[in-house]
């Protein structure tokens, strides 16, 4: 079974697309029909797959994480007791718990099975630049 890991690079909090290279890799696997199982390994971070084609989107939904969990610095947060890694660590952690670490994806004729608009992100949640390995793993 193939797999292979990824080191995406990133400059704070944001989406990260990287379904190019997904792609790549399920097509040189050869492997006709199957399950791409992509998983990143990190606590501070998660994957999505979301719409690729208006970047408003991701605005959107950086905007409203960032309102759904505000760095520890907010008022509203003092409740936070893990603050040793900076104000956007915790934060971070719990947006990555709201949302996964991994996402399974079918290919079909050497290809990922994913809809017109559909990207597969890195959604990073920390303030500063980080290097994330991401994993590919295809299973018949």
């Amino acid at each position: 079974m193939p797999q292979t890991m990824l080191t995406l690079s990133t400059r704070g909090q944001g989406l990260y697309e990287f379904t190019d290279r997904a792609q790549a890799f399920v097509r040189q696997s050869g492997m006709g029909e199957g399950l791409l199982t992509v998983f990143v390994r990190h606590t501070s971070c998660s994957l999505l797959i979301q719409e690729n084609a208006d970047s408003d989107v991701k605005t959107d939904l950086n905007s409203f994480f960032r309102r759904l969990v505000p760095p520890t610095s907010d008022p509203s947060m003092r409740w936070v007791v893990h603050t040793t890694e900076g104000p956007d660590d915790m934060p971070a952690h719990i947006k990555a718990a709201l949302t996964q670490v991994s996402i399974g994806i079918p290919v079909g004729n050497s290809r990922l099975v994913l809809g017109t608009w559909q990207g597969i992100y890195l959604f990073e949640h920390r303030d500063r630049p980080h290097r994330r390995d991401v994993v590919l793993h295809l299973s018949p």
